[in-house]
């Protein structure tokens, strides 16, 4: 007996491949957006911009991380508001696509789960796994009650809501998706539910029964290939392409990508010219701030972390400005669908967001490594190294973000070997000297030192660069990727034991912490060692403006703003600069704490516009070979 295709049991329908809302026909015009990657004092300001573009709608993901930091502990507040965000995009006149997840990819730390899920060493994420079921199921409880009176049957903008996100690329175990439908189901969503799915996934997670089948992809010969597998489901089902992908996303050490101009009109326009529906990601991709940055890990490549920019050559910037993209994508839905059906003329265009160039401001204060470690309040004696999530802080969840430091006793020896790459990137220290660099771009375990003390002291700095949030099928990472040590080390064959470990996380009461404390001292080139704190002040005389903070002059690290964590910075590009967003900034002192790992400098500079596409020709790696696969 045949399965019947999926019907729509909301408000926007569809017949004979055509979109229905209202009983009127419906071409979804829609871009990405995310709340959590834009500053909220923005969201009126860019989705207006999606309205002067021609757009109807705006899509969202939702970032499952940031709203339960650990079990139980949720937050909805500020830049996680996101049912303030659905009300703004209802108040500019726009339809909204809801995305919950779980999971979510994005280029965000872990595809938007949980660190703390592997905390369990049996997780098994994306999976009808008891203990994930349970752990996403209370996440839902609490989500989706805040949006379901937002839904178009009630009065709201939400018209169509996705089950999970491209699960045919990771897995084909469909009675997954069945779990998390029943779960929206189960919390009030009563909207048109869908699936989106790459070249790769579209026939291996097939769920049409259960949703409408969309698809993602860049250019439309594998389009094509997309559209006629799901009007070979159903003659009924629109063709909505889910992920248009008019840019693409950058990884640390290679070049700035994109997508041409060329190529996004031809693509744009056939998707058009072919009747269906699109949504663009990103119309608008905002900032990955603090440690949210993903990565990625493609067959036959290596671990890839993403940038703290999520600009994405958009036809919205970073900081939210109107490019060429934009415009020509307007006049594309312009003369394509919305001239055609009648209407005359598009809103004005609003104006950019100012920028100031705020020049050069010194470094006035530095602290050394181990007095900032004397912040930290977690301490754990062990006698091995273990993971960060493996931690038996914040109720046994573990560390979630940030850096992780091991200590231990050195005897005399020539061979220091780790017994698995560290993840994501080790800086070792013998006595206090930087020694070697192990990570994902220096793999070799064994490292010739030259220990000739009887007791020595080795340190090693883990950074947590992203977790993957991509990985393709058949590649079990999700599950297996724990940041930190994760294996023994030994001395001249001798395992070290006894090891002190320090979860150096940088939350906001460390940061307030050390920004008040008395241990700091002035800068000057004797004192600019590394690691170490560097504070400088920022002083604004009028109202604030966007601007960029330069990171030119420094090694690697990590930025704070008046407490806000802008992200991570690294010579090695192809990202120079860090956006400031203006409601960050205050008129009077703004206060700059910059850690750094490698190389400290005397100042920073704030300029008018940013830097994203200069890369440090000695550490660029090589492109990937093939082209990614999904968002």
């Amino acid at each position: 007996m045949a399965e019947v295709p999926y019907e729509s049991r909301g408000s926007l329908t569809f017949k004979n491949g055509d979109f229905i809302l209202d009983q009127k026909p419906l071409r979804i015009l829609s871009g990405t957006m995310h709340y959590f990657r834009v500053v909220p004092e923005y969201w009126e300001d860019r989705l207006l911009k999606m309205k002067a573009c021609g757009l109807n709608t705006v899509e969202t993901y939702v970032a499952w991380n940031k709203h339960e930091e650990y079990p139980g502990k949720f937050d909805f507040e500020g830049i996680l508001d996101v049912r303030k965000f659905v009300q703004v995009a209802q108040k500019v006149g726009l339809y909204v696509i809801f995305r919950p997840g779980p999971y979510i990819c994005a280029e965000w730390d872990f595809g938007g789960l949980p660190s703390w899920l592997l905390a369990d060493e049996n997780m098994k994420v994306r999976s009808n796994y008891k203990p994930y079921q349970d752990a996403v199921d209370r996440f839902f409880a609490r989500l989706l009650p805040l949006v379901t009176d937002l839904q178009h049957s009630k009065g709201g903008p939400i018209i169509a809501v996705q089950v999970e996100n491209e699960y045919g690329s990771y897995s084909d175990e469909v009675e997954h998706l069945m779990f998390v439908k029943e779960l929206l189901l189960k919390y009030g969503t009563q909207e048109l539910l869908l699936t989106s799915e790459n070249i790769f996934g579209l026939k291996r997670a097939a769920f049409y029964q259960h949703a409408l089948p969309t698809a993602n992809f860049p250019e439309m010969g594998d389009g094509q290939k997309l559209f006629d597998m799901i009007r070979e489901w159903s003659p009924d089902f629109p063709l909505m392409v889910m992920e248009f992908w008019p840019g693409w996303f950058d990884h640390w050490g290679q070049g700035h990508k994109g997508l041409a101009m060329p190529l996004f009109e031809n693509c744009l326009t056939g998707i058009l010219d072919a009747g269906g529906s699109f949504n663009m990601y990103m119309f608008h991709g905002g900032t990955n701030f603090g440690f949210m940055a993903g990565a990625n890990y493609f067959a036959n490549s290596t671990y890839k972390p993403d940038i703290t920019s999520y600009d994405y050559d958009a036809p919205l910037s970073e900081a939210g400005d109107i490019t060429p993209k934009f415009l020509r994508a307007r006049e594309i839905v312009f003369e394509k669908v919305l001239k055609p059906s009648g209407i005359s003329k598009l809103p004005d265009l609003p104006p950019n967001t100012p920028k100031a160039n705020y020049g050069k401001v010194p470094c006035t204060h530095t602290m050394s490594f181990n007095q900032m470690l004397a912040y930290v309040k977690n301490n754990i004696e062990c006698p091995s190294p273990i993971p960060m999530e493996h931690l038996k802080i914040h109720g046994g969840y573990g560390q979630n973000y940030g850096y992780i430091v091991y200590r231990t006793t050195l005897p005399a020896g020539k061979r220091l070997q780790f017994s698995s790459l560290p993840q994501d990137r080790a800086q070792i220290f013998i006595n206090g000297t930087f020694i070697h660099v192990i990570d994902w771009r220096n793999p070799d375990l064994g490292i010739n030192v030259d220990c000739t003390q009887d007791t020595n002291t080795l340190e090693i700095l883990v950074e947590n660069h992203g977790r993957v949030n991509y990985v393709e099928f058949g590649l079990n990472l999700l599950n297996e990727h724990r940041k930190g040590l994760t294996g023994d080390v030994s001395i001249d064959g001798k395992k070290l034991e006894s090891w002190n470990i320090i979860p150096l996380e940088f939350d906001k009461e460390f940061v307030k912490s050390v920004c008040q404390c008395d241990k700091w001292v002035a800068t000057s080139p004797s004192t600019c060692c590394y690691p170490a704190l560097f504070k400088a002040t920022l002083t604004i005389t009028d109202a604030p403006k966007d601007t960029f903070l330069c990171t030119k002059g420094w090694g690697k690290g990590i930025v704070f703003l008046n407490g806000f964590n802008l992200g991570r910075f690294w010579c090695v590009g192809p990202q120079q600069t860090l956006y400031v967003p203006a409601p960050l900034l205050q008129q009077g002192d703004n206060q700059i704490l910059i850690f750094e790992q490698e190389n400290p400098g005397m100042s920073i500079e704030f300029l008018d516009a940013p830097i994203l596409d200069e890369t440090d020709k000695s550490n660029v790696e090589e492109a990937d070979k093939e082209y990614p696969t999904g968002s």
